[in-house]
């Protein structure tokens, strides 16, 4: 019997390359499910999700606990990223039924907030974070249209700070633009600017220069900054009585938290990590204002604030002694982020505050309002 002829090198090439594209289109492609999760249940999956992704992991358990086990405003809705592996992906003597890994987590905290005076449900978009082996734009993509979904059915509002570059996601998944994050900054001693900002020529003399004109150029701002008046200043740190503040204050009719002492102690008092400072100007018996703040040697940032009668509007004693007590207390800086209208931005800028940096607000209101009169903070944020 004579032998087969051998078959071409190129026929088995193609013969091969079918088979595998055969086995390629048998096998089930990776498949992505976008769930809703128990906050309560799923601590240990959400921080396996979170390690190496959202910042220094040591304190990421206390942040769990914090601001999802904790709020005041009731759990927050959390949205879980299942990836199932192929059927056939999976050892035979381990069975054929699909393994599920949870490889992303987002979520909405819930927030109590005021909108024309009336109580409303707001959530803020925080927390996202896929696996990096996940991180293609379909699975976060889909994770996120989930949350979307589940907030607009059981929230008012939902408001978020999405980096620049994501903001055709956000529109993608169905958010808006709602305003802009805006930081304001305060110079109150002129020292340590001169001494980064002289030409590099004069360098050798840039701090005898700055230690001289600096002073002079201090005193002649504050005097036309004037004084504090008739308001007493003391610091703290944890947050002061506000009760009679808050309720002794006009509302703004604009998108702004409710600050109830429950509240305001979960988010400074409570927080992991918390190093504010609380400033509260008195006169008399009668708390007139209170800025919640944080430094980092260099600027006094100021993270919330209240002000009695005109509430989110500031006055012009209130932040001029806002500005000494800074000046001080040795800071260089003044420094707060607002979204906010023209009007509650006027004392502000009269008082010297300028434009330093802005980034997006993106959201969704169920009323629909083309237009939403926002009053937020830092201490909106989660963080």
């Amino acid at each position: 019997m004579s032998e087969a002829a051998p078959e071409p090198a190129a026929a088995a090439t193609a013969r091969a390359a079918t088979a595998t594209a055969a086995a390629r289109a048998a096998t089930p492609a990776p498949a992505y499910r976008a769930r809703a999760g128990d906050p309560e249940r799923a601590r240990a999956t959400v921080l396996e999700v979170w390690r190496g992704n959202l910042g220094d992991d040591a304190r990421m358990p206390r942040k769990y606990d914090w601001f999802y086990l904790h709020a005041p405003a009731g759990l927050p809705l959390l949205h879980l990223l299942d990836h199932h592996a192929p059927a056939s992906a999976v050892p035979s003597d381990v069975g054929a039924s699909p393994s599920a890994t949870v490889v992303g987590a987002c979520a909405l905290g819930q927030r109590r907030m005021l909108q024309r005076g009336a109580p409303v449900r707001a959530g803020v978009l925080v927390d996202l974070a896929v696996l990096p082996a996940h991180r293609s734009l379909g699975p976060a993509l889909m994770l996120q249209q989930d949350l979307f979904a589940a907030g607009r059915a059981r929230l008012d509002v939902l408001y978020g700070f999405p980096n620049p570059k994501a903001a055709p996601v956000f529109k993608r998944i169905g958010y808006r633009p709602l305003g802009e994050m805006v930081r304001y900054v305060r110079v109150v001693r002129t020292a340590p600017y001169l001494r980064r900002r002289l030409p590099k020529a004069l360098a050798p003399v840039a701090a005898p220069i700055a230690a001289l004109a600096g002073p002079v150029l201090d005193l002649a701002r504050r005097l036309r900054t004037g004084g504090s008046g008739r308001l007493a200043c003391a610091w703290s740190s944890r947050v002061p009585d506000l009760t009679m503040l808050w309720a002794d204050s006009a509302k703004p009719e604009a998108l702004t938290a409710i600050r109830e002492q429950a509240y305001l102690r979960w988010r400074f008092d409570e927080a992991p990590g918390a190093d504010f400072r609380h400033l509260l100007l008195s006169a008399g018996d009668h708390a007139e204002a209170w800025f919640a703040t944080r430094s980092d040697g260099h600027t006094l940032h100021v993270l919330d604030f209240w002000q009695r009668g005109a509430g989110a509007t500031p006055s012009p004693a209130s932040l001029r002694a806002l500005l000494i007590a800074a000046h001080d207390d040795g800071h260089a800086a003044v420094s707060i982020e607002l979204a906010t209208s023209a009007e509650r931005l006027q004392p502000w800028r009269d008082l010297g505050f300028e434009a330093r940096s802005r980034r997006p607000i993106f959201g969704h209101a169920s009323s629909g309002d083309a237009a939403l009169d926002l009053h937020l903070t830092s201490a909106d944020e989660d963080e």
